[in-house]
């Protein structure tokens, strides 16, 4: 089982400057149909997600941020995507 999660779609830079590219979720993808093994995913719930990874299964799930120092919950919609039943 591998667990995997990048950066979330719109904030590629935030690990730092060009860690991570728009288009390593591509690159992302081609490996995820090749494994030879299961994964889990995480990302935010954004449409251009949804359709970058529709060829696997992805279940809405709804989750508080409270990151930031500003003491303030935020809830959000993400994502879970895999190659195994969710």
């Amino acid at each position: 089982m591998f667990y995997l999660d990048p950066p979330y779609y719109g904030h590629e830079n935030d690990y730092g400057k060009e860690m991570f590219s728009r288009s390593d979720f591509d690159d992302l993808v081609s490996v995820l149909k090749g494994l030879k093994g299961t994964f889990i995913l995480s990302l935010n719930d954004r449409p251009e997600v949804r359709d970058l990874f529709k060829n696997f299964n992805i279940r809405s799930v709804e989750t508080t941020y409270t990151a930031g120092g500003n003491n303030k919950a935020k809830k959000v919609g993400e994502v879970i995507i895999s190659n195994h039943t969710l």
